[in-house]
């Protein structure tokens, strides 16, 4: 069973995610986050369940959620690390994964 942590980016992405829904509708926000939460802890027993994200050099895989993207890196180790979520609107080439 692999471990999984959140960087301080990923944790950012989840809060910015919750305050936007939550300014329309509390409830949908705590769900929404929720669920990406459950999702993400898949990978525990399922490291390699997301695709594999083309444009990385590194092992970073991509885990979808509704209409978000939880990236993630497969350490050497087969730790999980959670490097962003990010809506499925957003150019990922933008960012450095």
């Amino acid at each position: 069973m692999a471990t999984i942590t959140w960087t301080l980016e990923a944790e950012r992405w989840l809060k910015d995610i919750h305050e936007y829904i939550a300014a329309d509708n509390p409830q949908a926000a705590a769900q929404t986050v929720q669920g990406i939460f459950d999702r993400a802890q898949l990978l525990r027993d399922f490291p390699e369940m997301g695709h594999r994200y083309w444009a990385s050099s590194r092992n970073v895989r991509i885990l979808l959620y509704s209409h978000y993207r939880i990236t993630y890196l497969i350490a050497g180790d087969g730790a999980i690390e959670i490097l962003g979520v990010f809506h499925g609107a957003l150019d990922l080439a933008r960012y450095e994964l």
